[in-house]
């Protein structure tokens, strides 16, 4: 089982940037993914983007343009770099892992919830104000 730890959470105003930082404590094989999730209060948990260790992305399309994930495979290390922040990305962000294969599946476990991944975190809470 691999322990993610999440970092990089605060409060920002609108306008201003986050960056997102998940370590895992094992080694993720070269087949797997990882990706970010976030909740809000009263609502369901939603992917935010996803990363196959083969490099393929996913960004859902509310994030697109202001999000952007990445991984540097020797530190075992995910990122969220967010920019222009809206009231609307206040929410607990999640990082999640799957050592199994992801090969076809970085598109589907993004618009799943999270259906799929194995192991997550505990979450890092971010707030953006007006």
């Amino acid at each position: 089982q691999v322990q993610l730890v999440e970092s990089g959470g605060g409060s920002v105003q609108a306008g201003g940037s986050l960056r997102l930082s998940c370590t895992a404590s094992a080694y993720t094989p070269n087949s797997g993914c990882m990706g970010w999730y976030r909740q809000s209060p009263g609502k369901e948990r939603e992917g935010v983007a996803t990363i196959g260790f083969d490099g393929s992305t996913r960004h859902a399309d509310s994030v697109k343009g202001r999000c952007t994930i990445s991984i540097d495979k020797a530190t075992h290390s995910l990122y969220l770099k967010m920019n222009s922040l809206q009231p609307e990305y206040t929410a607990m962000y999640y990082c999640a892992a799957r050592e199994r294969s992801c090969l076809g599946l970085v598109g589907y476990l993004l618009h799943h919830g999270g259906t799929g991944f194995d192991d997550w975190g505990r979450g890092a809470q971010d707030a953006v104000s007006s």
